[in-house]
Formats: C-alpha cells, sequence, structure tokens
C-alpha cells in the first residue's frame, strides 16, 4: 500500500458518499502527509473510492475552503502549511519563532526619522510633526515570509533607535541598550485582503487573507511603540482563553459555543 492509500472504505449507508470521502481525506491532510505534499488526483480518487469525479470535487472543495488542502493552478490539489498558533500575550517576533524551534529572520525595509500620522503620535504621545522613528519590516520564519511590520517608536524613550542593529529582537535590544523593559499594549486584532504591496512582500495574491495586528506598547506608563503587523492567514491563527465575566461597564462581546 502506498502512502498516501488509506485502508478505509465508501460505503452505502445515510452518510453521504462526500462526506466520507471528506473524512477519509481530512485524516490524510492532517496525520498521513507533510504540509505541501500533493493529494491523489480526482481520477486516481475516483477510481480508489469507486465514487464518481463530482463526488470528489465536493469532497476536496470542503477542505480548500477550511483551509485543509490547497489548489495550485496547473499542478495538482496539496495539503496546506500548518498554521502557527498565537497566543495573546506580550513576546517579540523573535523569540516566539524560536520557542516553536523556527529560525527567525528579519529584513529591514525602511528605517528613518519622520513625523508619524496624527493617530501614531497621539498614541506616543507626541507634539503634532514631532518626529519619531519609523521602522518597516519583513519577519519570516524557517526562510517563509510571515510578517510585515510597519511601526513607529518614541525618540524620547528610544532615540536614535536607527544606528542600532534592527534584524534581531527589538524588544531585547529596546531592553538590553536601553534599559527598557516593554510591561504593557493594548491590541486591536481584524481582517483584511492583502493591498499589492503587502501581498508582494508576503508572497501571496493581491486581495489573500491577513491577519492585522494594530498594538501600542510601553513601559511603566510610557508610550514606546504604535506598530501595525500583517501576518499571512494561512499560516497564522489567534486562540483566546475565554471566560465567562462580563466586564462591568464599557462594550464587551461574548463568546458562544457547544451546550450552555
Amino acid at each position: 500500500m502506498s502512502r498516501t492509500e488509506i485502508a478505509t472504505e465508501i460505503v452505502e449507508g445515510p452518510k453521504p458518499k462526500h462526506a466520507q470521502l471528506r473524512d477519509i481525506l481530512r485524516r490524510m491532510a492532517e496525520h498521513e502527509l507533510p504540509p505541501g505534499s500533493p493529494i491523489p488526483s480526482e481520477r486516481d480518487l475516483a477510481e480508489q473510492y469507486r465514487v464518481s469525479r463530482i463526488t470528489v470535487r465536493a469532497a476536496v472543495g470542503q477542505l480548500v475552503a477550511e483551509g485543509l488542502l490547497t489548489r495550485a493552478k496547473g499542478r495538482g490539489t496539496f495539503t496546506a502549511r500548518r498554521r502557527l498558533d498565537v497566543q495573546l500575550y506580550l513576546e517579540s517576533f523573535t523569540e516566539d519563532m524560536r520557542r516553536r524551534g523556527l529560525t527567525p529572520a528579519t529584513e529591514v525595509l525602511a528605517c528613518a526619522e519622520e513625523a508619524p500620522p496624527a493617530e501614531a503620535a497621539t498614541a506616543l504621545d507626541l507634539m503634532p510633526n514631532e518626529p519619531a522613528c519609523r521602522l518597516v519590516r519583513l519577519r519570516r520564519a524557517d526562510g517563509v515570509p510571515l510578517a510585515v511590520e510597519r511601526g513607529w517608536y518614541s525618540p524620547r524613550v528610544v532615540p536614535d533607535l536607527d544606528r542600532h542593529d534592527l534584524t534581531t529582537s527589538l524588544y531585547t535590544l529596546i531592553a538590553d541598550h536601553y534599559g527598557v523593559q516593554l510591561d504593557h499594549a493594548a491590541q486591536t486584532v481584524w481582517a483584511e485582503g492583502a493591498d499589492p504591496e503587502t501581498a508582494k512582500l508576503l508572497g501571496v495574491r493581491t486581495g489573500s487573507p491577513l491577519l492585522v495586528f494594530h498594538r501600542v506598547a510601553g513601559s511603566q506608563g510610557r508610550p514606546v511603540e504604535a506598530m501595525t503587523s500583517w501576518y499571512r492567514g494561512d499560516l497564522y491563527q489567534v486562540t483566546m482563553q475565554l471566560d465567562r465575566t462580563v466586564p462591568e461597564s464599557g462594550p464587551h462581546h461574548s463568546a458562544k459555543g457547544g451546550t450552555p
């Protein structure tokens, strides 16, 4: 039996054949094949499991929609790369990737003293037109482009930041050189389609789904960083711990699932 063959048959019964095949292919994608591996062709799957190609297309299409499989025009269908799971706490990209056993790499795309836009100036508690360090970086993990970061840094707390090597952990640099340990942050997360520039940097198509993280971080009440990161939606996901505690005032969001 080859690596892609699974000793499971599709049988007549109440469960639709496309759903049975979907489960077989899901197990194949999650447990049998490494990321980026081809799955058998529609024709081979139809012959192996004695179903129509319409049934195969339905099963494969559902797993493509779920993100377990990806189609490459003219090449076939492949198992998708595993998403990195991010927990929402204050940690540098470099430290996060190393903790996962991946090799981080950073390319500095822009770094200059400029007057930030009003939103960033307010976040950093700067005067109008007061310059700050604008930093744009491309972050990779094991050579794969994962995120684009565009941030502003307070010259009052981390002056002359542009004179340092910014291809390593920025948080470690700020702690070691400036004696500033970032200890709090407010972060907002949303989804959007990749614009042409960001798509090119990340190696995805324009309009591809991205996770966007906007963070304002500081130390001992002083704002230090106002940064937005665009992460590839096909390689990144967010996990949050939820409880039933409701804030005493202000807007809140509830999460519902399972049985009450």
